[in-house]
């Protein structure tokens, strides 16, 4: 059996497709994760050999991507408690491993690739006494071309967008009196942390930061808060946009603080969709939050054809001046109520979270995370209470404008 057709076989084992359907159907609950008998190693040969001991078990698949090279494995389910990235990885061929939820019912282990080395052989041995597992997998050292070729998700990778579904429009638009939807969509999530800094990882701040501004916003009255996710989980790009239209959002609003490896940045910076980044820094920006894309397997950035890519510029010439102002006046709630914002605080880039081409849409740095004096503030809940109170006057005040506009172009 060739090396593709090994790899291909793990890829639809028989735990999730063909005669073992019925044992995956069996296989339910959650597996627990076995750190004595898990590690991955550098072998003879170039070698690399991943071992994954597990309580039972489980559906599984494994895939390679490019650009950043790394191994995917994703379970139905995994309780990765006791396990430990630095004592996991004990191989000079992998460079980085990260493991959590995916998505319900689902968890991911990703396996950054320090050069390219292709699947050899990928198994799952279930012991028949007590139905522990021992899933195995065989890397061998490759080349870049060979890597390229063989890599790619699965055909089908979002799993969690909705099923399509034919509507027909009401024509009738929101009432005036009508509460203001807001889709508040703390970054990263699961098994992507975004930004980490000593022990601190931004997507648990971004949740902490979400949740106390909902519920500012809902003491202001009159605005109604839906967020992507309100726990640690993953939520693919597309799904967080894709939510903004089955709710209805009047406003979408991503919450991030990254950290740079280089330069020196510092305070709140409010970013407006566009094709062309506003300068270089954003648009680095932009690669490395869609970067975290690649562990869902989606690429968004030619998902359009030519047809819909034409329908929705016709759809953001009335949404982009309504982003634009939103941003703006974002940007002077937050200056009036912290007066920490960054030097350049209004910025354009491509980021995909931001193509709702309909629903003005803006994504916030609430801060840099390398940032001595920024990380201490977005630990503190008195300037975060601060921050928040800036944005929701910002939205306020955009609101305010927004329907008076609506009134003139009616008149």
């Amino acid at each position: 059996m060739s090396r593709i057709l090994k790899w291909a076989g793990a890829l639809l084992c028989a735990l999730m497709l063909g005669p073992g359907t019925a044992i995956a159907q069996d296989l339910g609950g959650l597996a627990r994760v076995s750190p004595q008998e898990s590690h991955v190693k550098d072998g003879w040969g170039g070698t690399v050999t991943l071992s994954l001991g597990l309580s039972q078990g489980v559906p599984w698949r494994v895939f390679q991507v490019d650009e950043p090279r790394r191994l995917v494995l994703d379970f139905r389910e995994v309780d990765w408690s006791g396990l430990q990235a630095e004592v996991f990885d004990q191989s000079e061929g992998i460079s980085a491993v990260r493991f959590g939820s995916f998505r319900d019912g689902w968890s991911r282990m990703v396996i950054d690739l320090a050069s390219p080395s292709v699947i050899d052989t990928a198994e799952l041995r279930v012991e028949p006494t007590d139905g522990s597992a021992i899933l195995q997998v065989t890397l061998q050292a490759s080349n870049a071309e060979e890597y390229a070729a063989q890599a790619g998700a699965p055909e089908d990778p979002r799993w969690d967008l909705p099923k399509p579904a034919v509507t027909q429009p009401t024509g009738q638009s929101k009432s005036e009196w009508a509460p203001m939807v807001v889709l508040l969509d703390p970054g990263h999530g699961g098994i992507d942390p975004g930004a980490e800094v000593d022990d601190l990882q931004e997507k648990d701040l971004m949740l902490t930061i979400a949740r106390e501004l909902r519920d500012t916003l809902r003491r202001a009255g009159g605005i109604d808060v839906v967020m992507t996710r309100d726990e640690d989980r993953f939520v693919s790009l597309e799904e967080r946009v894709a939510l903004a239209h089955r709710v209805q959002a009047d406003v979408f609003i991503s919450l991030h603080a990254d950290a740079l490896q280089s330069g020196h940045a510092t305070g709140a910076t409010v970013y407006t969709l566009s094709e062309e980044a506003s300068d270089k820094a954003s648009r680095l920006l932009a690669e490395r939050h869609d970067r975290g894309e690649i562990l869902a397997g989606l690429d968004l950035s030619d998902t359009d054809d030519v047809v819909a890519n034409v329908l929705l510029d016709l759809a953001r010439l009335e949404t982009r001046p309504r982003t634009q102002k939103l941003a703006r006046a974002m940007v002077l709630g937050m200056q009036q109520s912290t007066g920490l914002l960054n030097k350049k605080p209004l910025r354009e880039a491509g980021f995909s979270v931001l193509k709702a081409a309909d629903i003005p849409s803006i994504l916030i740095e609430v801060g840099f995370m390398s940032s001595d004096r920024d990380l201490s503030n977005l630990k503190d809940p008195n300037w975060r209470a601060t921050v928040n109170a800036g944005i929701r006057d910002g939205l306020l005040a955009w609101r305010q404008a927004d329907q008076a506009a609506k009134g003139l172009v009616r008149q």
